[in-house]
């Protein structure tokens, strides 16, 4: 189509080209990308690292005949499963329904007439129209006469605006702001300039949080500790040391060593953790979203619509020989009489209503002369006015050198000044070349305008959150470099000695002249898309946690590199489908709160992880004493069962729901849970072994006793025999069940104390919630005891109430000893040597 083309005969294509060229594959055909598929949430939350685990051990006990324990565990994975696709699809629903509202339409020309469509009706070559307000939605050319003034911010993180006329491309992803034009359709789909910007962000990604990997690291031991375990269960079936029925017992036992009562805790309380922020207006795509931010300590900002409400702000108003409320007076009539909105215009109306008058003349702004100027039909309001950028203006208008000077000194702090100015008498301004109008003759300054972006609301008692948290801030923009860092001061970043650099001085470094820009500076400006994933890249390579927080489609790479991803509601749509994060309502002063409800998760998951390996470790321990010399194991699935309800699964539950925020040890899980796991388990391990042994032996003792002294040695056996101390140690099971659940209640105080007697392995809770819990277990303990069919439900045997006094003490002996343990920091002064 011919460039020179009036307008007025641009008539675009008929019906039956766009057909023709539809049917050849020339169509808008890309289907709308909101967010994941529900086959994908289905799919990475079915598929598992520890749900093919626990697939492959519920394949074992099916082998075994455990046929109720596998429901167990299908339990445990249902839950787990269904629970995480419950809130990601609810996520999904939230995030259609935000892009279909904001779905943007096109006006197109076909055969001489305007139709306004969605834009996968458009073809090659179709004819749009872009008006002020409009979202160009494919790549093509400006034709005919027509000026636009574009704002690519989405896409280069650049606020100014940039002009365009016939010949130049208008580029999917960005917005009108004054003017108007047709453009041809060049790029459609696929092959359009924000399609192939986010070409490497098709898909939902699923990062593990720091915690999750050394939860997955715990399976992995426990996983080979059960398989080493199973050997020996092997070996001794068949030395002939363990008959076959016991041997299947014991390797359904073993199964149990998977925690499956410790990924249900997690699972709630990532649940309950994006319950929480919904209401805070933040929508958790990623059920670990919340429990990631505890991680992070390098929080990366976009400028335009991250820190700022994408809104520019009237700050400053300096009269020049003229009264004050006489300029605020014109100023407001002539934003007010404008035709064409812009963000400066908003910004006086906002800062100033005026009337709107009858226009003679009318000079919208664009960028390729920076002013604009108003004839009004009024004779109260004779001559013309115009509003435009000083060094633009200079020419035509006298500055005094106070006037340079207040100018410069609003530029250096970030701001955006316009000189208003006054003709007395009206010339017309407009000539043949719409590129190139005429200032008024005469022009003299009338005041100065200092215009500053509007920071989004709460974001200095945001940002100083963070600065408490530990969380570096880093401020990533397409702006210029000076611009951003006022900005970043204004947020209260820093002062004068804020360090910034450009875009252009990190293309010219090396490697290693980027990485340590990178950590020295605060502020980088004129930054690419490419740039700043990097960044992101070398932030992490120097051991930071990174979340990345954007709106446009230029953060799209970063996002994807960050650790966790962050996007306003107001963000692109392929920006809310591929972050972990979405702010409703741009909500910026949510994200210090979601800090502090990661930390509860990560806090709750820690302790949960706590109580569950130090019951698996001590497990572990006597198995490794007893199954391989063929003795049998003194605990059933069933009896494993109370013990898990009773002593993790319901108290993990109040564990998870009363936990509390708090800052995150440089150790990581392992190594902060490991001094208090280890010696609780040790000693647990030992007493239980001496219970049980002990017991043992008070069963067999009986039998002892019915021997006659002079009973030869071949008689012994025949009284004494394999079955019935068999028997005796399945009876001693039941001091064995009691001795565990009395450790595992206490060892809930161990974990939150209420009072300082029980500090040692963990800091003082002062929460009585957790005593009362552990003594409402004790309560359902002896509910099973007492109920005839609850005590046989369970494989339970009543024992004599001394034996239970006895029990209780030894129990808390235990106790004290661990405490003395942790105190004394006898696990650290054995591993040092015993210095």
């Amino acid at each position: 189509m011919n460039l020179a083309t009036t307008t007025a005969s641009l008539s675009g294509l008929t019906e039956q080209e766009a057909a023709a060229r539809r049917a050849a594959g020339q169509g808008n055909n890309l289907p709308l990308q909101t967010s994941r598929t529900y086959g994908a949430i289905f799919r990475e939350n079915l598929f598992t690292f520890i749900n093919i685990v626990l697939f492959f051990i519920s394949l074992v006990l099916i082998a075994l005949g455990r046929i109720d324990d596998v429901g167990v565990i299908a339990f445990v994975i249902g839950t787990n499963v269904i629970v995480n696709i419950y809130q990601e699809i609810r996520a999904k629903k939230k995030l259609d329904k935000i892009a279909l509202v904001s779905r943007p339409t096109v006006t197109i020309v076909r055969e001489g007439k305007e139709r306004v469509v969605d834009p996968n009706e458009i073809v090659v070559g179709d004819l749009l129209i872009v008006r002020p307000g409009d979202q160009v939605v494919v790549d093509g050319s400006v034709v005919g006469n027509g000026e636009v003034n574009m704002d690519e911010s989405l896409l280069t993180g650049e606020s100014d605006l940039i002009p365009k006329q016939a010949g130049k491309l208008l580029y999917s992803g960005s917005f009108c702001v004054s003017g108007k034009a047709y453009y041809e359709a060049e790029k459609v789909g696929k092959d359009s300039y924000a399609n192939q910007l986010t070409a490497g962000a098709k898909s939902f990604r699923r990062v593990l949080t720091p915690l999750q990997q050394e939860i997955n690291l715990i399976v992995r031991m426990l996983l080979v500790a059960a398989i080493f375990l199973w050997l020996l269960a092997g070996i001794s079936l068949l030395m002939g040391l363990t008959p076959f029925p016991r041997s299947v017992e014991n390797a359904a036992v073993i199964a149990g060593l998977v925690p499956s009562g410790l990924f249900l805790m997690i699972t709630l309380a990532y649940a309950m953790g994006s319950v929480r922020m919904a209401d805070r207006n933040a929508l958790i795509q990623q059920s670990n979203a919340v429990e990631s931010l505890s991680h992070i300590n390098v929080m990366c900002l976009d400028k335009t619509g991250t820190l700022t409400a994408n809104r520019i702000q009237l700050q400053t108003l300096l009269p020049i020989e003229i009264d004050e409320n006489k300029l605020r007076s014109i100023l407001s009539d002539y934003a007010a009489s404008a035709s064409f909105s812009n963000k400066t215009n908003d910004a006086i109306v906002q800062a100033y209503p005026g009337q709107k008058y009858p226009l003679k003349e009318e000079i919208p702004f664009a960028s390729a002369y920076k002013w604009s100027a108003e004839a009004f039909d009024d004779p109260a309001l004779p001559g013309a006015y115009v509003l435009g950028a000083p060094d633009v203006l200079i020419s035509a208008v006298p500055l005094t050198e106070d006037l340079r000077q207040a100018i410069q000194s609003g530029t250096d702090q970030g701001l955006r000044v316009l000189l208003f100015a006054h003709a007395p008498t009206w010339t017309p301004m407009r000539t043949e070349d719409a590129n190139n109008p005429n200032l008024p003759n005469g022009l003299k300054a009338i005041g100065l305008l200092f215009f500053g972006d509007e920071l989004r609301p709460r974001v200095q008692e945001t940002l100083s959150r963070f600065r408490d948290g530990g969380i570096e801030v880093k401020v990533i923009s397409g702006d210029n470099p000076n611009t951003v860092a006022a900005l970043a001061a204004q947020a209260g970043l820093g002062g004068a000695d804020i360090r910034l650099i450009s875009g252009q001085d990190l293309a010219e470094m090396d490697d290693l002249e980027f990485a340590q820009a990178a950590a020295e500076t605060t502020v980088f400006g004129r930054i690419t898309p490419d740039q700043k994933a990097r960044l992101v890249q070398v932030f992490q390579s120097q051991g930071k946690y990174v979340a990345m927080m954007g709106d446009g489609v230029n953060d799209v790479p970063s996002l994807k590199q960050a650790n966790v991803g962050i996007a306003m509601e107001s963000g692109s749509q392929i920006t809310r489908g591929v972050a972990d994060m979405v702010l409703l309502k741009d909500s910026f002063e949510a994200l210090p709160d979601a800090f502090l409800e990661g930390q509860r998760i990560r806090n709750s998951i820690r302790d949960v992880t706590k109580i569950s390996l130090v019951r698996i470790f001590s497990f572990v321990i006597l198995m490794l004493a007893l199954v391989m010399p063929g003795i049998i194991f003194p605990l059933t699935i069933k009896h494993n069962a109370i013990l898990t309800l009773l002593t993790e699964g319901i108290p993990t539950l109040g564990v998870t729901l009363w936990a509390k925020p708090g800052r995150e040890t440089e150790k990581g899980l392992l190594r902060s849970i490991l001094p208090f796991v280890l010696p609780a388990m040790a000693f647990l391990a030992l007493f239980s072994l001496l219970v049980y042994m002990a017991y043992t032996v008070k069963q067999i003792t009986p039998l002892l006793g019915l021997l006659d002294g002079n009973m030869p040695l071949r008689d012994i056996g025949q009284v004494v025999t394999r079955e019935k101390v068999v028997e005796a140690m399945f009876l001693a099971r039941n001091a064995l069940v009691a001795f565990l659940v009395f450790c595992g209640l206490l060892l809930i105080l161990f974990v939150k104390p209420p009072t300082r007697f029980w500090t040692g392995g963990s800091l003082l809770s002062g929460d009585w919630r957790y005593a009362l819990m552990a003594l409402a277990m004790l309560g359902v303990y002896i509910v099973l005891l007492v109920v005839p069919g609850l005590r046989s439900l369970f494989d339970l045997n009543l024992l004599e109430p001394i034996d239970y006094l006895i029990l209780a003490l030894v129990a808390f002996f235990w106790a004290l000893l661990v405490r003395t343990s942790w105190r004394n920091r006898w696990l650290e002064r054995f591993l040092q040597g015993g210095s």
